[in-house]
């Protein structure tokens, strides 16, 4: 990595903010979740025939059929989860491992569920080597959460749901977020913002037009299931 390119990145970013800005509501990213991108780097989350593309604002494959989300969607939706430092948060489909990078600077514990185990392992390994001690990561079903360390700050998903799991409802912190896209496989889908009341009512809000494979179930007799998810463009 050089400072030119990382530099080009998040100026890539902030020229998308600004063009989608009448969408997501705002013409600039905090200030926290910039520095998170400006510190992690990208290239240690991608293979090393690939790292090239690393900082340039797009996805990446990762193998296993998967891709590592552009940075836009990334710091976005970090953005959008509108974290503190104290929280505790939880991420559906962890990938390579870079979202949880970018969440363990801004909160305190991140926990994170894989549904391809092998992509689980190569995770762990990416940010043990860079010393990111607050993600805990788990191979499984993401539509079940991780009930063990609920209730959330936030719950953020990297793949297309058809509905909102209910189980991610029941695990978020009133007057929490879950920033996750809604809709069909390779269909209209939007990227949304949900919001638990304190009475218990779902507030949703929809940013932007996302494409986004779907978020797979694991069948519950537990046998292997390999995910088709991927992160969007």
């Amino acid at each position: 990595m050089t400072m030119r390119e990382m530099q080009q990145m998040l100026s890539d970013i902030e020229w998308e903010v600004k063009l989608t800005r009448n969408m997501i509501g705002k013409a600039a990213l905090s200030d926290r979740v910039m520095a998170a991108i400006r510190h992690v780097p990208r290239h240690k989350f991608i293979p090393d025939a690939l790292r090239e593309y690393a900082y340039q604002n797009g996805p990446v494959p990762i193998g296993f059929g998967q891709t590592i989300s552009q940075p836009y969607i990334v710091a976005l939706m970090s953005d959008l989860l509108n974290t503190k430092p104290s929280d505790v948060v939880l991420e559906i489909g962890t990938g390579s491992g870079y979202q949880a990078a970018i969440l363990s600077e801004l909160v305190r514990q991140v926990y994170s569920i894989e549904v391809i185990e092998d992509l689980a392992t190569m995770a762990r390994a990416h940010l043990r080597e860079l010393g990111y001690s607050n993600v805990e990561i788990r191979a499984g079903d993401g539509n079940l959460g991780w009930p063990e360390h609920a209730p959330y700050d936030g719950i953020i998903v990297t793949a297309a749901a058809p509905h909102i799991p209910q189980a991610l409802i029941d695990q978020l912190r009133t007057g929490a977020r879950l920033v996750i896209p809604l809709g069909q496989p390779y269909s209209a889908q939007e990227l949304m913002v949900v919001e638990k009341k304190p009475d218990g009512e779902i507030e949703t809000r929809e940013i932007l037009d996302v494409a986004f494979v779907p978020l797979v179930e694991v069948p519950r007799s537990g046998a292997s299931h390999k995910s088709d998810r991927q992160n969007p463009m």
